[in-house]
């Protein structure tokens, strides 16, 4: 039986050996994070939150596990777990402690919790994810299993994911505390017994309070270049033009390899983009490795696929599409099928819309796009967020390293844009009860069949860049794209 386990006190020995601290510039003994966002979503309720409301959430209402730094798996609720052979039942140990409320932590109450979220989840792409959970038991003392109809390998990460962290009575059990100050969430670490965690002696010592902020990027970056803030994060494509690195006097922009999708999702079916062979037009006409040359980004990698190529155990292995026909091929095929729609339609080249989030480097990207769409005859718009767009601009990173994932953000049932009921089925079925080889030949299926319908046009791997003062620790870049705000409160020992 696989197992997999952690003591807790360990775990907080080795993060306060491991993780040394920021220094802040106006030594005041308090780390200032800024969040590139709506300073509303930092304080959102629901399950559909903000980067901001993501980072918050994770720190004040901890999972049955959370991440590190790194993006790794750690205990939090749970100290430690097991996992059966088939796969299909993980059983969690919880740790003895309290909720907000004073009412101790069981297993039936963590059954109650985690029940809610995943209620609350139906009808997001993080539920479909979820949704091979066929339970959540309640067994003796504090223990909780979860089943499943079929294995999630990926389980633990997504139950890693703030969404997931477990209230009750609208409270988390930390590991922080939050308290607003104006504009800004002071963070600061729970004592360990008050976690139900043994107590460390001079604890207090090596750790240090979080401010946190969400402001547009210009501001965020402005807070940085000055000295008031430690640490910029949710650095996007449309922003990262912002943060010239010549600039910087005490900081340095760190970039993610982060997994996800970064594309075009196409949203009307309505004339040039009403076929699926002239929707493959588009796609064939970008010129993938022009599009964020401007941005100096070394390493990021194009794909014409909706599944990350570079994804272990990925599907298909890395074969791309057209891989037989070089660029001005892919662009004669689709002039012309262009050519074919003008001759049918008074001559007029097609135009479409592309939505983007505002920002100098939407501007940027938009403009490799126009340049792509222009070379085989078809015009193109940039227009905001949240204009009637004919095409949008997808840029979203992953929670798990799995196939599905990719798949599942273009599932019907979401009501986002064209989509492939025959693919969403083979989905639906890849997580019933199977052998591992034939689930992966039926996600294999289920992404031949939404190529096919050209219902996104892939660019490559998402961007994610923060702003680190040299002297901050705490901070790792990470394929997840999401920098967990607890790290950043332990300091020097």
């Amino acid at each position: 039986m696989p197992f997999r386990s952690s003591i807790i006190l360990t775990f907080l020995a080795t993060l306060l050996l491991s993780l040394s601290g920021c220094d802040n510039s106006r030594d005041d003994g308090v780390v200032d994070a800024v969040i590139i966002g709506s300073p509303d979503g930092m304080y959102a309720p629901g399950y559909r939150l903000a980067a901001s409301g993501q980072l918050l959430r994770g720190a004040t209402a901890e999972g049955l596990v959370g991440l590190n730094a790194a993006g790794e798996v750690v205990p939090a609720l749970a100290d430690r777990w097991i996992v059966t052979d088939d796969g299909q039942s993980y059983i969690f140990r919880l740790r003895n402690g309290e909720w907000a409320n004073g009412t101790p932590l069981t297993g039936e109450s963590v059954r109650a919790s985690l029940d809610r979220n995943l209620r609350e989840l139906q009808g997001t792409s993080l539920g479909l994810d979820l949704s091979p959970i066929s339970e959540v038991r309640a067994m003796t003392g504090r223990v909780v299993e979860i089943r499943l109809e079929a294995p999630v390998p990926g389980l633990l990460q997504l139950l890693a994911q703030p969404e997931l962290g477990l209230q009750r009575d609208a409270e988390g059990t930390g590991p922080m505390a939050l308290e607003r100050d104006e504009a800004a969430a002071v963070l600061t670490m729970l004592p360990p017994d008050r976690r139900g965690l043994p107590m460390i002696e001079g604890w207090d010592k090596t750790i240090r309070p979080v401010r946190v902020q969400a402001m547009a990027a210009p501001a965020a970056i402005e807070q940085f270049d000055s000295g008031a803030a430690d640490i910029v994060l949710n650095g996007r494509v449309n922003s990262l033009s912002l943060a010239d690195t010549g600039a910087l006097s005490r900081g340095t922009v760190r970039l993610d390899a982060a997994l996800g999708l970064f594309g075009l999702r196409v949203n009307k079916s309505r004339g040039f983009l009403a076929d699926a062979g002239r929707r493959e037009a588009l796609s064939l006409a970008i010129d993938r490795p022009s599009l964020v040359a401007p941005f100096n980004i070394g390493g990021w990698v194009p794909t014409t696929r909706i599944v990350d190529p570079t994804l272990s155990g990925s599907l298909d292995s890395s074969q791309e599409r057209w891989p037989d026909l070089s660029l001005e091929q892919r662009r004669a095929t689709a002039s012309a099928r262009v050519a074919l729609w003008k001759a049918a339609n008074g001559g007029d080249a097609p135009r479409l819309t592309i939505a983007m989030p505002t920002g100098p480097g939407s501007g940027i990207l938009f403009r490799q796009i126009r340049a792509s769409l222009s070379s085989v005859g078809i015009a193109s718009e940039l227009v905001g967020p949240d204009a009637d767009a004919d095409l949008e601009l997808v840029d979203r990173l992953a929670r798990f390293d799995s196939p599905r994932w990719f798949l599942n953000q273009f599932n019907c049932s979401l009501k986002q844009g064209l989509c492939s009921a025959d693919a969403d089925a083979l989905v639906l079925d890849a997580i019933s009860p199977g052998g591992p080889g034939e689930r992966a030949d039926l996600l294999l299926q289920a992404e031949r069949e939404m190529l096919a319908s050209n219902v996104y046009i892939p660019f490559g791997a998402p961007i994610r860049w923060s702003l680190v003062r040299g002297d901050v620790e705490g901070f790792a870049t990470n394929r997840w794209g999401l920098h967990p705000l607890p790290p950043l409160a332990m300091g020097p020992i």
